[in-house]
C-alpha cells in the first residue's frame, strides 16, 4: 500500500483574485491531480488569459508529472475556473461534486438561461459524496462540504484535504455563507466533519487574503485549526458560530467577479460561445443581488 504522507503538494499562488490553485501528486507514479485552477480575467478590459494555467502545465512538464484528474471544490464566485483549458490541454477529465446540478438550477433562474443544461454534463465525472478514487496510488475520497455554497465539497487525498473556501487559514476564519444557496448552519457542520480527520491532517485552503500583510500561505492542520481559528475556537455551539457568521457577512460586499464568474464556472470553466461577429459576451442580471449602494 502507497504511503498516504507521500502526497507531495505544490501551490500556485494567484495574486490577483488572492487564489491557491494545487498540483497533488504521488511521487511513486508521477501521476497527479490539479485542484482548483485559475483562468486569467481583467473585468475592466474583459481580458481573458491562460498565465496561471500555463504555469502549472510548465511545471508538470518539468516535473514528468501525468495529469489523471482536474478537479474543482465547486462553482466558484471570485475566479474563473480553467478546468476545461487544462482538459483540453491534458487530456485528463474534470470533476467535481454532484451536486453542482442544484447550483446550475439556482443560477439558471437568475441568468434567465432557458436552455442551458443542468445535468452536470459539463463535466466528465460527478463525485457522489463518500465516493473513492486514487491519485497514482494514494487513495482519496470526496466529502460533502456545503455551507458556502450548495456543491462545496473537500478531496481528502492521502493525509492531505483540500478545502477551498470552507477554511482559510486560522487567521482568516471560514468562508462567508450569504451566496445564494449559502448556509452557516451548514458550513458549521461540514467544518465539524473536517475537524473530525485525524489532527496531523494537512489542510490545503483555496484563497490566502493574507491579513496584516504577511506573505501568502496555504497550509494548516486540523489540530491547528482547532485551536487557532479565529471563527470556530471562539464559537462553542452551532448557535454562536452562525450568530458570528452572518454578523460578518452583513459586512462583506460581495465579490467583485461574481456575476462575470459563476456563468462561466457552473458550465465547467467554458467561456460562452462566439456570437456572429466571433466574440463572446458575459450577462449580467441587473439587481439579482441587489444591497444598498
Amino acid at each position: 500500500m502507497q504511503d498516504c504522507s507521500a502526497l507531495e503538494v505544490t501551490a500556485f499562488f494567484e495574486e490577483y483574485t488572492s487564489s491557491l490553485q494545487y498540483v497533488a501528486a504521488d511521487p511513486a507514479t508521477n501521476r497527479c491531480a490539479i485542484i482548483d485552477p485559475v483562468l486569467d480575467f481583467d473585468e475592466k478590459s474583459g481580458a481573458t488569459a491562460t498565465h496561471s494555467a500555463d504555469e502549472i502545465l510548465a511545471f508538470i512538464e518539468k516535473r514528468g508529472l501525468t495529469v489523471e484528474w482536474i478537479l474543482d471544490t465547486h462553482p466558484h464566485a471570485d475566479h474563473f475556473s480553467a478546468a476545461d483549458y487544462l482538459r483540453r490541454k491534458t487530456g485528463a477529465p474534470t470533476a467535481i461534486g454532484a451536486r453542482v446540478v442544484e447550483v446550475q438550477k439556482l443560477w439558471k433562474e437568475i441568468y434567465n438561461w432557458p436552455d442551458f443544461p443542468t445535468d452536470g454534463s459539463q463535466w466528465d465525472k460527478l463525485f457522489a459524496e463518500g465516493e473513492s478514487f486514487l491519485v497514482g496510488e494514494i487513495p482519496a475520497k470526496v466529502l460533502f462540504s456545503p455551507g458556502h455554497t450548495l456543491a462545496s465539497i473537500t478531496y481528502v487525498i492521502g493525509d492531505a484535504a483540500f478545502v477551498h473556501d470552507t477554511l482559510f487559514m486560522p487567521d482568516s476564519g471560514t468562508a462567508r455563507a450569504d451566496f445564494p444557496g449559502g448556509s452557516a448552519q451548514q458550513l458549521w457542520n461540514s467544518i465539524q466533519e473536517i475537524l473530525s480527520l485525524p489532527d496531523e491532517t494537512r489542510l490545503f485552503t483555496g484563497h490566502d487574503y493574507q491579513p496584516g500583510g504577511r506573505e501568502p500561505r496555504c497550509q494548516s492542520t486540523v489540530a491547528e485549526q482547532r485551536a487557532e481559528n479565529i471563527h470556530i475556537s471562539r464559537c462553542r455551539t452551532t448557535e454562536e458560530f452562525v450568530r458570528v457568521r452572518q454578523a460578518r457577512d452583513k459586512t462583506l460586499p460581495m465579490p467583485r467577479l461574481i456575476l462575470h464568474a459563476l456563468q462561466v464556472n457552473m458550465n465547467g470553466g467554458r467561456l460562452p460561445e462566439p456570437e456572429r461577429n466571433g466574440r463572446r459576451y458575459l450577462k449580467f442580471p441587473l439587481n439579482a443581488l441587489r444591497r444598498d449602494i
